[in-house]
């Protein structure tokens, strides 16, 4: 939820999971649309994507699934045709599916830093329609009159400490009750899905944000000695708070000033939809920044040697640009889509690993 939001998301993501608090994710305010393209740079050498690492141990078939579901946002003449001929295969199987690749594809390695993979992902959490001593944070609808600028933005309004301090608008009153932490990471991703005691589900979309820049709340806890430095996974931080719920849980999230506003829309239960409005393949989904990458094309992430505690020891798999994000700036970053709900949200507050992508590049 950050991105990766918002034509139809607002996951997230707006900040990214793992940097949580740490940077800003997919996460999740209004996506900005693509920019001009990728930034032109001297020519590098073009590989066959068979030489990459760990290329056989790849699941080629689920790789070639998600490029189906996510390449018609490919805008490129050769992507399109690419997206094409991935659509006209019938009844593919995993060798099927490298040889596509390999036939239809050059791998080309993408430089300029920051060189960091993180992941986000569409929370699932409890909510009520009415207050009590711990559902007390109100899921706020978008204020009437706060409008986008002519860049599509949001001006500058209040903070997230002001509008947390004002009495609950008779005229447009709280969508539903969270618990506070559960809000603050829910904003965090931009979107998620809430459950009420009577079964009953919504997806909670981004409407709008305060305009503020986000800012990170896990270098000040480790700072302050809340967290030990390795120990700023999402569940962590989100554990804190839960611990420290009033006055000084409030301090800790007041440092970040950005606060989202939602719409309760029905649970479709199916993924949500990133930047470039296509519902996100779990897994297999990057949120990238669109000065350097356009949506719906293919990369190949190679990441290993995270440095939080209780990561997986390695992200390499092929994934389609589909989302973008609030912290996801510059070449070499990655913020890749885990899923939906708790699994995936303890996964993605795991990963901040040293990233290396190529581009795989249409030919023929």
């Amino acid at each position: 939820m950050r991105r990766a939001v918002r034509p139809a998301r607002p996951i997230l993501r707006l900040a990214s999971f793992s940097g949580l608090l740490l940077l800003a994710a997919c996460a999740t305010g209004p996506r900005p649309s693509p920019g001009p393209g990728p930034i032109h740079r001297p020519p590098v050498a073009a590989v066959s994507p068979a030489t990459l690492p760990g290329w056989d141990q790849e699941d080629h078939l689920a790789a070639l699934e998600a490029y189906r579901s996510g390449c018609g946002a490919d805008r490129e003449p050769a992507g399109r045709g690419a997206c094409e001929a991935a659509r006209a295969l019938r009844n593919a199987d995993a060798a099927t599916a490298k040889r596509f690749f390999e036939a239809r594809f050059r791998a080309v390695p993408v430089s300029g830093g920051p060189d960091l993979l993180t992941a986000y992902f569409a929370p699932e959490y409890e909510a009520r329609a009415e207050p009590d001593e711990i559902f007390s944070a109100p899921v706020k609808p978008k204020p009437a009159g706060l409008t986008r600028g002519p860049d599509g933005r949001f001006p500058p309004w209040k903070t997230r400490h002001e509008i947390e301090l004002e009495d609950e608008d008779a005229a447009r009153p709280p969508l539903a009750w969270m618990r506070p932490e559960d809000l603050f990471f829910l904003q965090i991703q931009g979107s998620g899905y809430l459950t009420f005691p009577d079964g009953h589900g919504a997806r909670a979309a981004y409407a709008a944000d305060n305009g503020q820049p986000f800012t990170g709340i896990a270098r000040p806890m480790v700072e302050q000695g809340l967290l030990p430095s390795n120990g700023t996974s999402g569940e962590a931080i989100r554990g804190w708070l839960a611990d420290h719920r009033g006055r000084e849980a409030q301090a800790i999230t007041d440092r970040n000033p950005r606060y989202v506003f939602f719409a309760l829309e029905p649970d479709d239960h199916g993924q949500p939809r990133g930047a470039a409005n296509i519902p996100l393949p779990a897994g297999r989904a990057i949120a990238v920044d669109p000065a350097f990458h356009a949506y719906g094309e293919l990369y190949f992430i190679d990441a290993e040697g995270g440095s939080l505690s209780g990561a997986a020891a390695s992200y390499r798999r092929l994934a389609v640009s589909l989302d973008t994000g609030g912290a996801i700036k510059g070449a070499v970053r990655a913020d890749l889509y885990m899923g939906r709900g708790q699994a995936a949200g303890t996964e993605a507050g795991r990963v901040k690993h040293p990233l290396r992508m190529w581009k795989l590049v249409p030919v023929g």
